[in-house]
């Protein structure tokens, strides 16, 4: 097995959206920010190369929506999926499953473009299926008033249309090699790979973790819809990942790709951290 970090660009968001009730004065220490409290967030895929499947884990933005909405998110960055595809030695044509840990736009949005005229839709990766979990899916067709703004029918509803789509019902394996784990805190059915690299666990943390600043328990992002059911998987998926030295890969961390963990009297805390071409 391979997997590649593919960088698909950055964007930016509030601090106190990222640490929620962790006070600047603390969260400044562990991630940066800008004069207007902006922090800079990646957003990075993983491709899964195992045997003949190749499995891109989310893709980023896309370039469907308006320039507008597009100046509101702040992107910043040379990198883009294709491109990053193409560096990795891949095409979009050469994946053959997509896993969306949800379908907020900045996690499923890469997965389908504008056709030549503009006229409609095409899928970017046309030989791939694509898997969401049920519960993510049934969210999106019945979002609440605070989440409906991070969903857009193009991102998902062509993938849908071309009987593309599959719905994940539990957690468990879904390839050899690549489980998936279900949260509730984030949003209901937040989907998290595990990967069996090589006998070493890989979790993409997605925005379970969003960086490695946001390992400590009690550090949320205010992002989450449902910070007690947060709080309570955290403690739980932590608690294991030590057992298991889990490696945690971040999806929006700017300066970290992956971190080890360790547990001490406080907590579970960051032990090392690395790139993700060092897991061999």
């Amino acid at each position: 097995m391979e997997i590649y970090n593919i960088e698909t660009g950055n964007f930016m968001c509030d601090g106190g959206a990222m640490f929620s009730v962790v006070p600047k004065v603390m969260w400044s220490r562990k991630y940066p920010s800008n004069e207007d409290n902006y922090c800079n967030c990646a957003m990075r895929s993983m491709l899964v190369v195992d045997g003949d499947r190749k499995i891109l884990i989310d893709n980023g933005t896309g370039d469907k929506q308006s320039e507008e909405f597009f100046k509101h998110q702040h992107l910043n960055g040379d990198a883009n999926m294709l491109d990053s595809l193409m560096n990795a030695g891949f095409s979009a044509d050469d994946i053959t499953d997509v896993v969306f840990t949800h379908l907020h736009f900045d996690h499923c949005g890469g997965a389908v473009k504008w056709n030549a005229d503009k006229s409609g839709y095409e899928l970017v990766f046309k030989h791939a299926q694509h898997w969401v979990s049920k519960q993510q899916w049934e969210n999106y067709l019945n979002p609440n008033i605070r989440e409906s703004d991070a969903f857009f029918d193009e991102n998902i509803m062509p993938i849908k249309e071309a009987g593309k789509l599959n719905l994940v019902e539990n957690e468990g394996e879904l390839f050899p090699n690549f489980k998936v784990k279900i949260f509730e805190g984030h949003t209901p059915g937040l989907m998290i790979p595990v990967i069996n690299c090589n006998g070493q666990e890989v979790v993409f943390a997605g925005d379970f973790i969003p960086t490695a600043a946001n390992v400590p328990v009690k550090w949320l992002a205010s992002y989450d819809l449902n910070p007690t059911a947060s709080l309570a998987e955290k403690q739980e998926f932590l608690a294991e990942a030590v057992e298991k030295n889990a490696i945690l890969f971040f999806q929006h961390d700017i300066t970290t790709e992956c971190c080890s963990l360790i547990k001490t009297e406080r907590g579970v805390k960051v032990d090392k951290c690395f790139p993700l071409s060092d897991i061999k």
